[in-house]
């Protein structure tokens, strides 16, 4: 069953290393128990190797879930979901407990750090809603991040050199930049919302070249024609953007066109594409700053963890008592939005094929920058 949410499991893991989003992993916090707190007396759920989760531990976690990534709350009351979710909890508990010190004491500097940003980028009345309608502490949501960053920081420890050029020769994409201009014709039209048929829609992108190839200026063109109104008024360009953030067949295009060449139109899933790419900058690990290696590395220690979780954590799992709700799953695991979906693996393309997740070695955004997708339709 595990194996079925494995997408999730791990594309969590990522964000949270990288602080994309308030998406973290599920594995909410849990013994540290302060002398002020009545004890716990509910009813064991999960039983593993070296400890439990008891029924107050688990709600503490699904309510934790509920905050970070809202996305799953309809999720939660199917009864395979939640036994996913207790295994997880039980996984970073398990791998918690036997962190060194020092990825302790680094595992919680990491996590006030990422919660200070992430609480720092949401209106402090929304903030208290937020906390407010899942019954929640500012602590709450801390302990449960450095339980995760202690994990994590564990893991970075056996993490060489060498294994960090080799990820970042399997990920150059993350680090090549591009700028690129272009003009969108979409597959449908924005004034009647209507669908266009291919051959009307590379009709309409063949003229706008045959515009560009007489000598008119790309920016003019783009704000006059480009159907992408998230880049059509800045004329079309999107600026050193990394060429991992777009759908492939514009991808492509950005890392092999020549530089200031107007490309035939590039078909995506979501139209035709005319593109000139002003400048690119090819990745080169002499060049990477030690926060982008710091990301690698965590890469890495993020697959080490999905390798446990789908390798180990059921031969520590002695038992599951879950009260059945006798939901049956609603769709499948692919059908949720965002993180745990096809798309969620690869960071969610917004109409332009905009991979929302910031991937390029850097510690992200404080929250997930989610491109209006009904606006940038730029095949970024």
């Amino acid at each position: 069953m595990l194996a079925k949410y494995k997408k999730v499991g791990k594309v969590l893991s990522v964000s949270m290393v990288a602080v994309l989003s308030l998406s973290l992993l599920a594995a909410c916090g849990k013994k540290e128990e302060a002398t002020t707190e009545p004890k716990d007396t509910s009813a064991v759920v999960a039983t593993y190797e070296g400890g439990t989760i008891t029924a107050n531990e688990f709600d503490m976690e699904q309510r934790v879930m509920k905050f970070l990534y809202p996305e799953y709350a309809q999720m939660m009351d199917m009864d395979d979901f939640k036994e996913y979710l207790v295994k997880q909890e039980v996984a970073y508990e398990y791998l918690s407990g036997k962190a060194s010190d020092a990825a302790k004491t680094e595992g919680a500097k990491t996590a006030t750090e990422q919660f200070d940003k992430m609480k720092a980028s949401v209106q402090a009345d929304q903030w208290t809603e937020m906390l407010k309608a899942q019954n929640l502490t500012d602590q709450n949501i801390k302990d449960y991040m450095t339980r995760i960053m202690t994990v994590i920081k564990d893991k970075e420890t056996g993490v060489t050199e060498d294994a960090i050029k080799a990820e970042f020769e399997k990920n150059k994409d993350q680090f090549t930049t591009a700028s690129v201009r272009h003009v969108l014709i979409n597959f449908t039209d924005p004034k009647t919302q209507k669908e266009r048929k291919k051959e009307d829609a590379l009709k309409l992108a063949k003229e706008v070249k045959a515009k560009l190839d007489g000598g008119a200026d790309f920016a003019e063109i783009a704000k006059k024609y480009s159907e992408d109104t998230g880049s059509a008024e800045n004329g079309g360009l999107y600026e050193d953007t990394p060429v991992a953030s777009w759908v492939e067949a514009f991808k492509e295009a950005a890392k092999t066109l020549p530089l200031n060449k107007i490309s035939d139109p590039v078909e995506t899933e979501y139209g035709y594409h005319v593109m000139k790419v002003e400048k690119r900058t090819e990745a080169d690990y002499a060049k990477l700053t030690a926060e982008q290696k710091e990301t690698l590395k965590s890469q890495l220690a993020a697959a080490e963890i999905d390798t446990f979780m789908t390798s180990e954590l059921d031969k520590i799992v002695k038992e599951v008592k879950l009260p059945k709700t006798d939901k049956a799953e609603e769709g499948t695991t692919e059908g949720t939005t965002g993180t745990g979906t096809e798309k969620g693996t690869e960071g969610e393309k917004t109409d332009a094929g905009t991979d929302t997740k910031t991937d390029q070695g850097t510690t992200g955004t404080d929250k997930e920058t989610k491109t209006d997708e009904s606006t940038d339709t730029s095949g970024k």
